[in-house]
């Protein structure tokens, strides 16, 4: 699973085409005042974590969300996630 998150996190420069951004939990326990929970995302059958990062973006941007933290994340042959979505108060 860090292996995922990694590669999740180094290729989140890549689609600035979405809004909402995935940050770490250490980061947003840093920021967690300035934002409210819109919902849960979760994506499956991603071939790469760039995918799997771009669906989730694209969720969340769905939700209204400007961020996202992945919660969980699973690769046995496809890549599974889930993330919590927060939007600025």
């Amino acid at each position: 699973m860090k292996k995922l998150i990694l590669a999740l996190l180094a290729t989140s420069l890549s689609f600035s085409a979405f809004a909402a951004e995935l940050i770490t939990k250490v980061e947003f326990e840093k920021v967690k005042d300035q934002y409210v929970e819109v919902g849960n995302i979760s994506t499956s059958g991603e071939t790469d974590a760039a995918s799997a990062k771009e669906e989730l973006s694209k969720l969340a941007d769905e939700k209204g969300g400007d961020i996202y933290i992945v919660t969980s994340a699973n690769t046995n042959n496809k890549i599974y996630g889930t993330a919590i979505v927060y939007k600025k108060k």
